[in-house]
């Protein structure tokens, strides 16, 4: 059976473990240890170095007896801010709370234990199981940097469950969007505002005549579309020479994310009244969508049935480090696993939540 005090004990102990992004170091070599301990293989890359850091992402490997190629688990080790000090509140009726000043860090502590616990119960009862392999990234909560750039030949699995959905265990997407985030730079001509005005070329007017003329918010039923930061002028009494841009795009096809950027541009060009117009952008995920009849699919549903839990398919508009995993040759579902109103300081999970995810793991594990 699932330890539920074990498993609700280890929670509370990593979440008191600082981990923001790029600075996971302590929650790394703590993970190292455990996953050492259950009889891991243990590796870790240099994943940090490409931002600054001194963490790198974590592979484990445990041999099982049953055959077939390995079955993947992943969550990632960093927390969003605020996170500083966080603690974790056990309360009677099972739920579990930071201290109301930080985040809890069940995105994504609630996958990690889970796993983790998963593990020990397969060894305890003697249960046979597939070749397990473990991939804790660092920075998801800036882009999913370090599986970016993870070094996916480590791996053997093109099987994976990344525990990183919100809500209660049974349910699992199998579609995530292609997400671009951009800038547009807008360069006019300074004038004195009270003096010579016609003299200048207002770049915050182009700016904001451009994004009047685009789709805010959700212009199809596969995208969305935001204008979410404006800089630019110096003081009241300057026509603005300057004025940068920030947007992102997110849509489940690919190619239509690149057309829509190039439709952004073309909108500010054509709303530039004799500015120069300037882009820069990042493609920071890949859409992707996994077929409801394939394996790492069928095998959630058969283990929900067997548990009694939802097994509900669904997609996100977000998106994850499976986004990186699919690029890579491995596909990927991501589930849900008790983390609930994260990214917020009333970020929580429950006592059965966690068990319930241990659990389902578990039975992932056997293959």
């Amino acid at each position: 059976m699932i330890n539920e005090k074990r498993l609700t004990d280890e929670f509370c102990e990593l979440v008191a473990i600082d981990a923001p992004s790029y600075g996971e170091r302590k929650m790394a070599d703590r993970l190292k240890e455990k996953l050492s301990a259950l009889g891991f293989e243990v590796q870790e890359d240099d994943a940090g170095s490409h931002y600054g850091s001194e963490t790198g992402n974590l592979y484990g490997v445990l041999k099982g007896t049953l055959p077939g190629a390995p079955l993947l688990f992943s969550s990632h080790m960093d927390t969003v801010e605020p996170s500083a000090g966080k603690r974790a509140v056990l309360h009677e009726d099972g739920r579990i709370t930071s201290a109301g000043d930080t985040v809890l860090g069940s995105d994504d502590l609630a996958g990690i234990v889970g796993i983790l616990e998963a593990v020990r119960h397969l060894q305890e009862e003697n249960i046979p199981h597939r070749d397990i392999e473990i991939l804790f990234p660092i920075a998801e909560e800036v882009f999913c940097k370090g599986a970016l750039v993870a070094d996916y030949t480590r791996l053997r699995a093109k099987e994976a469950y990344v525990l990183d959905l919100s809500g209660a265990p049974g349910t699992a997407s199998l579609q995530e969007p292609t997400h671009i985030s951009f800038q547009i730079d807008i360069r006019g001509k300074a004038a004195h505002a009270g003096f010579v005005p016609e003299e200048g070329i207002n770049a915050i007017a182009a700016a904001a005549s451009a994004i009047v003329a685009l789709p805010q918010g959700r212009p199809d039923e596969e995208t969305t579309f935001n204008i979410g930061v404006i800089e630019g002028g110096l003081a009241t009494n300057i026509v603005p020479a300057h004025c940068s841009v920030k947007g992102e795009i997110r849509c489940y096809t690919h190619e239509k994310a690149l057309r829509m950027l190039e439709d952004v541009i073309r909108v500010f060009e054509a709303h530039a009244g004799g500015a120069e117009v300037g882009c820069s952008h990042q493609i920071n995920m890949l859409a992707y969508r996994v077929p409801k009849d394939h394996p790492v699919v069928t095998r959630f549903l058969d283990a929900c049935k067997k548990l009694d839990l939802p097994g509900t398919l669904t997609k996100t508009h977000g998106g994850s480090d499976n986004n990186h995993f699919m690029r890579n040759g491995i596909t990927g579902i991501v589930l849900s696993c008790g983390m609930n109103e994260v990214h917020s300081v009333s970020e929580y999970t429950t006592v059965t939540q966690l068990k319930d995810m241990a659990a389902l793991t578990a039975e992932l594990m056997q293959g």
